[in-house]
C-alpha cells in the first residue's frame, strides 16, 4: 500500500529536498508552504498535491487534514527565524516573540492534532524538525531557539502520550538555506551543510523507524 506524507515548508531547503527523497521511494505526498509559485513547482515536479497557505490559519490546518484522511507520516518542517538582523533577549519586541511562538510551536501542535487520528490508525510517525538553538546558548539566537526548545519538549511528551505513533525530534544542523543566510549571512551559509544530504539522513531515519526520541542529524 502506498504511504502519505504531509510536509510543511515544502517548497525549499530541507522540506523540498525530503519530499523528494519520499517521491522517490514511491510515497504520496501532501505538501504545504506559504509560497504558492515555489510549492506549485515543487508539486508538479513531485507528482505532490500542493495545498499553499499558512500553518498559522487554523482553517488552512484543516484543509491540510481533510487531504490526508489516511497519513503515515507529518513532517512539521515550516519555520519563522523571527526578528532579523537577530537581536538580543534584552531588546525582542514582545509581539513578535508572540508571533514566532504562533508559527513555531502552536501550529505544528494545532497540525498534530488534526492529524492525529489518522496517524493513530497507522501507526504512524512525526517529525518535528528543531534545531541546536533549541539546547545551545547563541547570542541572538534566544527567541528562535526558545520556540525550538518549547518544540521539543512538546515532543517528547507527545510521544509519551502517543506510544503508538511515532515521534522524532529532529535537529538537522546548520544548513545552506535562505533561512540560515538571513540569520548569518550567504557567505558563511554557503559553507553549511546540503539539505539534500541531511534529507537523505532524515529519509534513512523514517525508513527504519527507530523508538521516538531528539535525533541530530550531524
Amino acid at each position: 500500500m502506498t504511504k502519505t506524507a504531509l510536509i510543511t515548508g515544502a517548497s525549499r531547503g530541507l522540506g523540498l529536498a525530503l519530499a523528494r527523497s519520499l517521491a522517490g521511494a514511491g510515497w504520496n505526498l501532501v505538501l504545504t508552504a506559504r509560497g504558492a509559485g515555489d510549492l506549485e513547482r515543487a508539486a508538479a515536479e513531485l507528482g505532490a498535491t500542493a495545498i499553499p497557505g499558512d500553518v498559522t490559519d487554523p482553517a488552512h490546518v484543516r484543509r491540510l487534514a481533510a487531504a490526508a484522511p489516511s497519513l503515515d507520516l507529518l513532517v512539521n518542517n515550516a519555520s519563522d527565524l523571527g526578528v532579523t538582523p537577530l537581536p538580543p533577549l534584552a531588546d525582542y519586541p514582545p509581539a513578535a516573540f508572540r508571533a514566532l511562538l504562533e508559527t513555531n510551536v502552536t501550529a505544528p501542535l494545532t497540525l498534530v492534532q488534526a492529524t492525529l487520528p489518522a496517524l493513530r490508525a497507522s501507526g504512524g510517525a512525526i517529525v518535528n524538525v528543531t534545531s541546536d538553538a533549541a539546547t545551545g546558548a547563541y547570542e541572538g539566537w534566544g527567541g528562535y531557539g526558545a520556540t525550538k526548545a518549547a518544540l521539543e519538549q512538546l515532543s517528547n511528551v507527545l510521544a509519551a502520550e502517543e506510544p503508538g505513533v511515532r515521534v522524532w525530534w529532529v535537529d538537522p544542523g546548520e544548513m545552506n538555506t535562505r533561512m540560515l543566510a538571513a540569520a548569518v549571512g550567504a557567505e558563511e551559509a554557503a559553507s553549511a551543510a546540503d539539505p539534500a544530504k541531511v534529507a537523505a539522513a532524515l529519509y534513512d531515519l523514517i525508513a527504519s523507524r527507530p523508538a521516538g526520541g531528539r535525533v541530530s542529524l550531524q
